[in-house]
């Protein structure tokens, strides 16, 4: 039963042949060399491949391809000490030149750059790090594993940091250092202005070079208080006496002052029209009336 089951048909054995006839095929056409090629001498022995073209003193090499590579000239440079002319240095940068032997010669350059790392210290913890959050937004020594978002290195909204330390808009920008800020979307509403978010360290510190000491900040916000509470009673009263006014006037009694006030001599009887006159004696104004 097995060797009936591995028996092979006419079939299925012509059609071995032809694939095996086709595999030979075409190993015999990768085997063929290109009329073209260099030809497999060995150069150090001094022979001359058969595909090198001189023209006007330059050697070209046939690629085969239809177009002609110029052959480059090795290098006589026996001590590794002195430079080669092919090496540049420009920068901190250094390209050197490689050679890798095929059947065609490529050139490739590798460039190598120089990076100079600076190491901050941490003023917390004491170690050395060269990027984190606040270095990098502002410029304060503190790594991010003692980076605290929630208490001692929260931020503050410019408008917030104004109120409470009494800043103006010059102490954020003008004096110098500037303060650095990070800017934020408002999430009350995304149309809104980007806010300026400034590390509440930096502020403190800048209020205390504004107003000096604690003492004299807590001093003007008391001022300032004053002040408010004696504008809202101005305000207050003026709005109950306009209310006054309007509700019941006889309450509200505004003096007036006349300009002048007229002193009349004795008067004139008119008998055609009878009536009476009398000028005033400072003015010459005249007044005609009738006598019930």
């Amino acid at each position: 039963m097995a060797d009936a089951a591995t028996a092979l048909t006419e079939a299925q054995k012509a059609r071995i042949e032809r694939n095996k006839a086709k595999a030979l095929s075409l190993r015999q056409a990768k085997l063929v060399s290109h009329p073209h090629s260099l030809t497999k001498k060995d150069t150090n022995a001094g022979d001359v491949p058969s595909s090198i073209i001189k023209v006007q003193g330059v050697k070209y090499v046939d690629s085969g391809g239809g177009f002609l590579i110029e052959q480059p000239v090795a290098s006589t440079s026996c001590n590794p000490s002195l430079p080669d002319a092919n090496v540049k240095v420009i920068d901190n940068a250094i390209s050197i030149p490689v050679t890798i032997n095929f059947n065609l010669i490529f050139i490739v350059h590798f460039t190598f750059i120089i990076l100079k790392v600076t190491y901050e210290e941490c003023l917390k913890c004491g170690d050395s790090f060269v990027d984190s959050f606040l270095i990098n937004n502002f410029k304060y020594n503190v790594c991010d594993k003692c980076y605290d978002p929630e208490d001692e290195h929260a931020l503050i909204t410019r408008t917030e940091a104004k109120a409470e330390y009494l800043l103006k808009d010059c102490d954020f920008d003008k004096r110098d250092p500037p303060l650095l800020y990070i800017s934020r979307k408002n999430p009350r509403n995304v149309q809104w202005g980007e806010m300026k978010l400034y590390l509440h360290l930096q502020v403190e510190q800048r209020a205390m070079e504004v107003w000096g000491d604690e003492k004299e900040l807590m001093q003007q916000h008391e001022n300032r208080l004053e002040k408010r509470e004696v504008s809202k009673i101005r305000k207050y009263n003026k709005q109950m006496k306009r209310l006054r006014m309007e509700v019941r006037s006889s309450l509200y009694t505004k003096e007036t002052k006349a300009t002048h006030v007229h002193q009349y001599g004795e008067d004139t009887y008119n008998e055609e029209d009878d009536t009476y006159t009398h000028t005033c004696l400072t003015c010459s104004f005249t007044e005609t009336y009738e006598k019930m």
